[in-house]
């Protein structure tokens, strides 16, 4: 049998193979048909199809960075300086006793003064009595040696201005008199002492306890020295801060200054530095300040440990923006505006701020939005997808 070789007809897909399919023999049957096995053939024909043809082309696809965005807004702006310390009272008076004797405390509408108490100039707060105050005092003898010591003395008078007696007799009895009433002065003055009075308006922070601290009753021996109370203002408390480094040259007195406790979460006391002290701490390297602190809601109480931010400077309705929004490029300060689809690098002149805002004094206008979030790898002009923001 010939056989025959010869250009065959093929469908549409089979065209397709021109260029890498020619000189195919089939046998003499009828026109169209292929022998058995053709179909596989044919199959493989369409991958070779796939890797003999022209490679597909793709459109390149530009990467977009996902960004978050924050709006340039208009706020408060502060330089301060952030510290710790103790408040403690302006003053403290002690009332001591001075003279061996029982102890006896005042009475406030019917019961005894005890701690918290508010006590006025003047109030007997406990008195010392028995007879060691007594015999201390000696009041009587020495108004009976005084009222003498005085009888004594218009008797010499009169004698001197009558001529019958020389002066150096009534230089003699005017020594005694006053002699007599120093004597007479120191016996009251014991008296006094020993009826324990506050020369102040206050709070009584400590009353009649004993060394191990306890309280003690009525009645009880106390010895000279002993400290019946400690009475203090506390209308108006003082603050002890330390300031280090670079504050020193900052700080000055007369600066306002915000108290807080964390009892309070974020109530504010109103303070002021009132004065600097002359030298700096030898073992702490720090200037001690006291502020002095606005306590007429009684909220604050002597002992507390403190936080204090002493404004040095305040700037209003200015330009601010999230401080995550400022990068450092190259030693310059910049911040990513966004355009459209894109970002605009722009350096910026920064003012007041804290950690987390900034004043920009240049470089942005207010209402534009900056990237805070995913400008790490930002440039001018990367294309940016915005997935959150303001």
């Amino acid at each position: 049998m010939r056989n025959h070789h010869s250009w065959i007809s093929v469908s549409p897909l089979e065209a397709r193979l021109g260029t890498c399919v020619q000189n195919w023999t089939f046998s003499p049957s009828p026109p169209r048909r292929l022998r058995p096995g053709a179909a596989g053939l044919v199959i493989c024909l369409c991958l070779v199809l796939l890797g003999c043809g022209p490679g597909r082309t793709d459109e390149a696809v530009e990467f977009r960075v996902p960004v978050t965005v924050a709006e340039v807004g208009a706020g408060d702006v502060e330089d301060r300086i952030s510290a710790t310390g103790t408040l403690r009272a302006s003053e403290v008076i002690s009332l001591t006793v001075e003279s061996r004797g029982i102890l006896n405390l005042a009475r406030k509408g019917g019961r005894r003064l005890t701690e918290g108490d508010r006590v006025t100039a003047g109030q007997v707060v406990a008195e010392i009595s028995g007879e060691d105050v007594r015999v201390a005092a000696r009041t009587a003898a020495t108004r009976r040696r005084f009222e003498s010591a005085q009888s004594d003395f218009e008797a010499t008078r009169e004698l001197f201005e009558q001529g019958l007696i020389n002066e150096t007799e009534i230089r003699r009895a005017e020594t005694t008199l006053e002699d007599a009433r120093l004597e007479y002065d120191r016996s009251l003055l014991v008296e006094v002492r020993n009826r324990l009075v506050t020369p102040i308006d206050g709070v009584i922070l400590t009353l009649a306890r004993d060394a191990g601290g306890r309280p003690m009753a009525d009645g009880q021996l106390v010895a000279p020295g002993f400290a019946v109370a400690q009475i203090a203002p506390t209308g108006d408390l003082v603050a002890d801060i330390d300031i280090v480094g670079l504050d020193v040259a900052r700080i000055r007195e007369g600066l306002p200054v915000r108290v807080l406790h964390h009892a309070f979460g974020d109530r504010e006391f109103e303070g002021r530095v009132d004065r600097l002290a002359p030298s700096i701490n030898e073992l702490t390297r720090a200037l001690r300040a006291e502020v002095g602190v606005d306590n007429s809601s009684g909220l604050l109480r002597p002992g507390m440990f403190v936080e204090a931010e002493v404004l040095i400077e305040r700037r209003e309705n200015v330009a601010v923006v999230p401080r995550d929004a400022v990068a450092d490029r190259a030693g310059k300060r910049v911040v990513f505006v966004l355009q459209g689809q894109r970002v605009v690098r722009r350096e910026v002149e920064l003012g007041l701020g804290d950690d987390r805002t900034v004043e920009v004094r240049s470089g942005v206008e207010q209402g534009e939005r900056v990237v805070v979030r995913g400008l790490e790898t930002l440039a001018d002009g990367s294309r940016v997808r915005v997935t959150g923001g303001q």
